[in-house]
């Protein structure tokens, strides 16, 4: 699919200043005890006003609709009006991360930084929303007081285990899912090199998923209530990659890992509408079913070349048939796309040439996208 080292860039903007959160979270607050009058619950192009929104028709069949959220973006309202009425969950974008949230070191007075995403969680909480966690544990966004500084082993471990046992009880009861590992694995099924595995690591370099596991107890202790996932990219059909997390899957469930569920990214491009491909798609979720894992969708978008009829119309094919793949198993609880709106995505800052990737255009103007997946939804069963 895409090249590693474009692929494995990170999908967030640079690291912003406390008082850039600060300031938002009062931007949340005000935006959080605005009443939006019944005919302003759709997006601007609401087409058939007697349609449901997604939240709506996603309860209906189980499931909720998520959004990747960054609290710059809570300023505007078209943005705000379609987040609140149309997702019922959200997840921070960048908030969660460690660098965002986890600063400075612990022998700074104030080493961790929660209010962007305490703000989000605000947000949520006002319009009747989930909050779903990411990340605990990444190769990015690591901060450079840990990426510069010198630690044994064993210091580290004690960094991240304090970092993951601060973060999640912080957010004990109001964040009921987390991504405790993220794109652990390399293309080819191997572990990746990392600070946390090997450069030095926390004391398992060389023993695989072990540092992992250890990542899933901590986070286990720390909040029992919470489901635990482990998220990575280009796994979604049968390949290397998807086979080395099936692995780790199987090997965790035997020794009592509390893994509970797999984070199943999904940014893709129109390559992905292929008999074969969805065919292994719908393969790879049914034996993490067959195991007892709940899947998410966590982070879906579908990327184009241009924004023609014919592309649009192609990219609402896709996003179509991974709905209903998605419907295909009990075990599928969650879509939830890589932000809201063409104009604050990812994909153009990584890939020049492409875009148009989300279910609304840079207008606000819902797509065609978002009417495959709503057709998706409320479909006879």
């Amino acid at each position: 699919m895409t090249p590693m080292l474009v692929r494995d860039r990170i999908r967030s903007q640079p690291v912003k200043s406390a008082v850039v959160a600060v300031t938002f979270l009062f931007v949340v607050f005000a935006c959080s005890f605005v009443l939006l009058p019944s005919n302003e619950a759709a997006s601007p192009s609401s087409g058939n006003d007697s349609a449901p929104a997604l939240r709506q028709a996603a309860a209906a069949r189980g499931l909720l609709i998520g959004a990747a959220v960054h609290t710059r973006f809570l300023g505007e309202p078209a943005f705000v009006r379609i987040l609140s009425t149309e997702f019922s969950q959200l997840e921070p974008e960048n908030e969660m991360k460690f660098a965002l949230i986890h600063p400075r070191p612990d022998s700074d007075p104030q080493p961790f930084d929660f209010s962007g995403a305490d703000a989000l969680v605000s947000f949520a909480r006002a319009h009747d929303m989930k909050v779903r966690g990411h990340t605990l544990l990444w190769h990015r966004q690591v901060p450079s007081w840990i990426t510069k500084g010198v630690f044994t082993p064993s210091q580290l471990a004690d960094i991240l285990h304090n970092h993951v046992t601060t973060v999640m009880s912080h957010y004990a009861s109001k964040v009921y899912a987390w991504d405790v590992v993220n794109e652990a694995f390399n293309d080819d099924g191997t572990m990746r090199h990392t600070v946390w595995y090997d450069q030095p690591g926390i004391g398992f370099a060389g023993s695989g998923t072990k540092y992992l596991e250890q990542a899933f107890r901590w986070a286990h202790a720390a909040d029992p209530e919470a489901k635990l996932f482990y998220n990575d990219y280009d796994a979604e059909p049968i390949n290397p990659k998807s086979d080395a997390i099936y692995a780790m899957a199987v090997d965790f469930k035997r020794h009592g890992v509390p893994l509970e569920g797999i984070g199943i990214q999904a940014h893709v491009d129109l390559s992905f509408d292929k008999p074969a491909t969805l065919a292994s798609f719908r393969k790879n979720m049914k034996r993490f079913a067959d195991l007892g894992l709940e899947i998410h969708i966590t982070e879906l978008d579908v990327r184009l070349h241009d924004g023609s009829a014919a592309a649009l119309s192609a990219q609402a094919k896709i996003y179509g048939e991974i709905t209903k793949a998605c419907l295909e198993f009990s075990a599928c609880k969650v879509i939830q796309t890589w932000g809201v709106s063409d104009n604050h995505s990812w994909i153009p800052s990584e890939y020049p040439d492409l875009g148009w990737p989300l279910l609304w255009d840079a207008n606000y103007q819902k797509k065609p996208a978002y009417a495959a997946m709503l057709d998706a939804l409320t479909r006879p069963r």
